[in-house]
C-alpha cells in the first residue's frame, strides 16, 4: 500500500535519489511525473504506485493527487512547475515541498501565503541542499548576534552539477546578481565592489563571487534580516560565469546565446555518479553584523545531491507525521537552526 506522499518529478536525476531514500526510509511514495514509462520502469522493482499528469492539464494535476497528503515537487526548472503543482496541492489540500534553489520562486511561494493558510497547508519549497544548510546556519549566526543588519553567506565545494541544474542555472545568465537590501530585493552590477568578497572555508581566505541564490529570499523571511548577500568560492566555473556576463550583458540571456548554452547543458551527463558524489563534500560559511558586532560560522555537509535526498525525504516524514505550519514558510524557521545537525554527516563550527 502507497504512503501520503507523492513524488513528483520522479524520474529526473534527482528525483530518483528521493526515491531511493524514501524507500530506505521505510516510506512508499507514490511516484509521479510527466511520462508514463519512465515513471512505469522506476517503480517495477519496489512494486510502487505511478500516477502520470501533465503540468498543462489542472484537472488531470488534481486527481493525481487525490489522497496524498504531501506532495514533493522534484521537476525543475521549478519557475515553470511551481505554479501547477502547488496550485493543485491547495486544490487537494495537499502540503506541498520542492529542491528549488531559484530565489525568484520562493518569492513567488512567500505571495501564495495566505492561500497556503486558508487551505490549511504548508508550502515550503527548497527543502534540499537549497536552502537547508545555509537556512540553518544563517538562522544560527542571526540569533548570536541580535539585532543584525547584514547577513553574508558563502558556499565551498559546488563543483558538480547535474543536467537539470546546468538548465536552471542557464535560467538565471543575462539577468544580473540579486541581493537583498533594506529588505527589497535589488540587483549588483558585476563590477561592483560588493560582487566579491573573501571568505575562509578552513585553509584562509579564499576569493569568492556574489550570486543570485535561494537564501537571498529564504533567509529574509528565517531571520528577518534586511541586508542579505549570497557567495560562491570564485572557482574556474564560476568565474567563466561572470566573465560570460560581464562580456555580453543582457546579451547573454537572450535567444541564440540562451539556444547555444541549453544544446551544451544537454550533452552534460544526467547527473555525477556515486562514485563522484562520494568523494565530495561542501563548506559553507556565513556571518551576521550588527552595530560593531559579527557572529560567524561555518557548516560542512556531504555533496549536494544526496543531501538533498536526504534532507527533503526527513522533512516529508515530519510534515507527514505532523509537524507542519500552515502558510509559506522556511526550513529553519520552521524546524529550527538546528535542524541540519540532526542530518547525516553534517557538522557546524563558531568562528
Amino acid at each position: 500500500m502507497s504512503d501520503p506522499l507523492f513524488i513528483y518529478g520522479a524520474t529526473g536525476y534527482t528525483g530518483r535519489l528521493i526515491v531511493e531514500q524514501a524507500l530506505a526510509s521505510g516510506l512508499r511514495p507514490i511516484l509521479g511525473g510527466r511520462d508514463r514509462r519512465k515513471l512505469d520502469a522506476l517503480a517495477a522493482g519496489a512494486g510502487l504506485e505511478v500516477r502520470a499528469a501533465e503540468l498543462g492539464d489542472p484537472r488531470a494535476l488534481r486527481a493525481a493527487l487525490r489522497g496524498a497528503r504531501v506532495v514533493l515537487n522534484a521537476a525543475g526548472p521549478f519557475s515553470a512547475t511551481l505554479d501547477p503543482v502547488s496550485e493543485a496541492c491547495l486544490a487537494a489540500g495537499a502540503h506541498y515541498l520542492d529542491i528549488t534553489g531559484e530565489l525568484e520562486v520562493i518569492e513567488r511561494a512567500a505571495h501564495k501565503h495566505e492561500a497556503a493558510r486558508a487551505a490549511g497547508v504548508m508550502l515550503m519549497p527548497a527543502v534540499g541542499f537549497d536552502v537547508v544548510p545555509s537556512d540553518c546556519l544563517a538562522a544560527h549566526v542571526a540569533g548570536r548576534c541580535p539585532g543584525a543588519r547584514e547577513l553574508r553567506m558563502a558556499i565551498a565545494g559546488l563543483d558538480l552539477v547535474s543536467r537539470g541544474s546546468a538548465r536552471t542555472i542557464l535560467e538565471r545568465i543575462g539577468k544580473g546578481i540579486v541581493v537583498r537590501r533594506g529588505g527589497r530585493l535589488t540587483t549588483l552590477s558585476g563590477q561592483a565592489p560588493e560582487a566579491l568578497a573573501d571568505f575562509d572555508f578552513g585553509a584562509g581566505p579564499r576569493r569568492c563571487a556574489a550570486v543570485s541564490w535561494g537564501d537571498v529570499a529564504s533567509a529574509f523571511y528565517t531571520t528577518g534580516v534586511p541586508d542579505v548577500s549570497v557567495y560562491f568560492e570564485a572557482t574556474a566555473p564560476v568565474r567563466l560565469s561572470l566573465a560570460w556576463e560581464r562580456a555580453w550583458g543582457g546579451l547573454a540571456g537572450r535567444g541564440p546565446f540562451r539556444a547555444l548554452a541549453g544544446r551544451a547543458a544537454a550533452l552534460l551527463p544526467d547527473g555525477p555518479s556515486a562514485a563522484r558524489r562520494a568523494r565530495q563534500s561542501i563548506v559553507l560559511c556565513a556571518e551576521a553584523r550588527a552595530d560593531g558586532r559579527t557572529a560567524r560560522a561555518r557548516l560542512r555537509t556531504p555533496e549536494v545531491y544526496g543531501f538533498t535526498a536526504v534532507a527533503a525525504v526527513t522533512i516529508a516524514a515530519r510534515v507527514l507525521g505532523g509537524d507542519f505550519e500552515a502558510g509559506f514558510q522556511t526550513p529553519a524557521r520552521v524546524y529550527g537552526a538546528d535542524f541540519v545537525l540532526s542530518l547525516p554527516g553534517v557538522a557546524r563550527e563558531e568562528l
